[in-house]
């Protein structure tokens, strides 16, 4: 065990949409277990942020924590990033300006941009592979003003019990239920930039985690992902909903400590 704490490595964990750090309360203490350092973050106006969404105009405003955190690592240290659905697309800002500092990233059933389209270009897929009516009760609200629309995205009940945690335990949905707050895709903004580049983004090796029984991000989409920008690795978790790290934490920690060893 000794051997193993030394050589540990410093996982970021990065959530979701209306998620928050504390959606990584089962792999956490996994990962430290096996004698990591782990970091799970919230957002900007995520879980105890206390900034609200209507402050956040950007992408790169909703990724400030993350983008803190990596400018605080000295020059010598290098992370492990763990990016979960929309938590991708912060993962992709990190890669860009950061590439130095990061071992691999893994994008658990995440939104993966490429560096060859607009950076709204994936989420812009799943919109128009996903019929409206796959959002159940998932509120989106203008914000903004009108010089400036944006939109805010919150998921209802519904959405949440029917596709993303319909594998998890009703404890989980229940806590899920009390934390989620309105969040963004961001994608006026996206839709906007060229964030990504093949000297940044590009530079960094990804992982891509597949949850099989997915009904948020389906895994034909994920594997469509892999397809269009490709891959140093894929792995798959089989009978993980959208929510891995609660329905399968001993699973994806195991995924995440062969990462850990191969890449370093």
């Amino acid at each position: 065990m000794e051997v193993i704490k030394k050589q540990g490595k410093h996982f970021v964990l990065v959530h979701g949409a209306c998620h928050g750090g504390w959606s990584w309360y089962k792999l956490k203490p996994l990962l430290e277990a096996a004698g990591h350092k782990v970091t799970a973050l919230d957002l900007a106006a995520s879980g105890i942020d206390l900034r609200k969404i209507e402050e956040i105009r950007t992408l790169h405003d909703y990724t400030l924590p993350l983008m803190e955190l990596m400018e605080t690592l000295s020059q010598d240290e290098k992370v492990i990033l763990v990016g979960h659905s929309l938590g991708g697309m912060n993962l992709g800002l990190a890669m860009e300006k950061y590439p130095q500092k990061i071992y691999v990233t893994v994008f658990l059933a995440a939104f993966m941009p490429d560096s060859v389209h607009i950076s709204s270009y994936v989420l812009n897929q799943y919109y128009e592979r996903t019929p409206a009516e796959n959002w159940l009760d998932t509120q989106f609200t203008p914000y903004g003003s009108p010089e400036e629309p944006l939109t805010s995205m919150f998921f209802g009940p519904k959405f949440l019990a029917h596709k993303l945690y319909q594998l998890c335990s009703p404890e989980d949905l229940a806590l899920a239920s009390s934390l989620v707050r309105p969040s963004s895709l961001f994608l006026e903004d996206l839709s906007k930039a060229k964030y990504f580049t093949d000297e940044g983004y590009g530079s960094v090796k990804r992982v891509f985690i597949v949850c099989t029984e997915d009904k948020g991000i389906p895994e034909e989409f994920q594997r469509w992902q892999i397809d269009n920008i490709g891959v140093t690795e894929a792995k798959e978790i089989k009978g993980a909903d959208h929510m891995a790290m609660l329905s399968k934490p001993e699973q994806l920690c195991a995924s995440l400590l062969e990462i850990a060893h191969k890449y370093k």
